[in-house]
């Protein structure tokens, strides 16, 4: 088993793999996000309950996903037979089909590189790690969850609509956001801006430093 490396930070570029998945014996990851934005999560084992519901959820959630141009992938230590055996289960058991990649990473090449081995809490299985990486693949966010505690995909999907609000209007998102609502402005740096930023009748100041206004205004 390969050294785990230092866990990734927010704005490090995210490691690139080639790898067996359940779509592509020859998967590799740079080429197959292009352009997108993508989320990444490992899961413990397979066949295992609380992996099991978060899998068919983000299943259930593909199209959501797609039609904001995000790609998810999954990956855990499990050999490739063993997602094939447990994809078919989770067919046949509750009806899903997985739509999306589901990486075997058997010799934790990978899951060393994304810091998904925290040895307190197992050596040889993965924790609920999860990476927004940006279409230039530079990490945005991460979140880590314990084995015995499953992922909120409702906040999964506004964690990277947030993300991609920000990049594109060039604002910050307040507390609790959601599509659809108010942004922040980005705080004034000199006093002419301070003036500015007080001339704007339609957006609703709180204070010289904390404005909020419609992302499109």
């Amino acid at each position: 088993m390969s050294e785990p490396v230092s866990l990734p930070r927010i704005g490090d570029p995210a490691p690139d793999f080639q790898a067996a998945t359940t779509l592509d014996n020859d998967f590799n990851f740079s080429v197959w996000q292009e352009q997108h934005w993508v989320v990444l999560f490992s899961h413990p084992a397979d066949f295992t309950p609380v992996c099991t519901t978060e899998l068919v959820e983000f299943a259930l959630r593909h199209e959501e996903f797609k039609n904001k141009g995000i790609k998810l992938i999954g990956i855990s230590v499990d050999s490739i037979h063993s997602h094939l055996a447990w994809l078919e289960n989770m067919k046949h058991k509750m009806g899903v089909t997985i739509p999306y990649h589901l990486v075997a990473d058997v010799d934790m090449r990978i899951a060393n590189q994304y810091g998904m081995i925290h040895s307190g809490a197992s050596t040889t299985a993965t924790v609920r790690a999860l990476f927004v990486i940006d279409p230039k693949r530079i990490i945005r966010a991460l979140i880590y969850y314990p084995m015995n505690v499953g992922r909120n995909v409702d906040e999964v999907l506004r964690l990277v609509t947030a993300l991609q609000t920000a990049e594109q209007y060039s604002c910050a998102t307040p507390v609790n956001w959601k599509e659809g609502e108010k942004v922040v402005v980005p705080p004034p740096k000199t006093v002419e801006e301070v003036a500015e930023r007080l001339s704007h009748p339609e957006r609703e100041i709180k204070d010289f430093y904390l404005t909020l206004k419609d992302p499109k205004a």
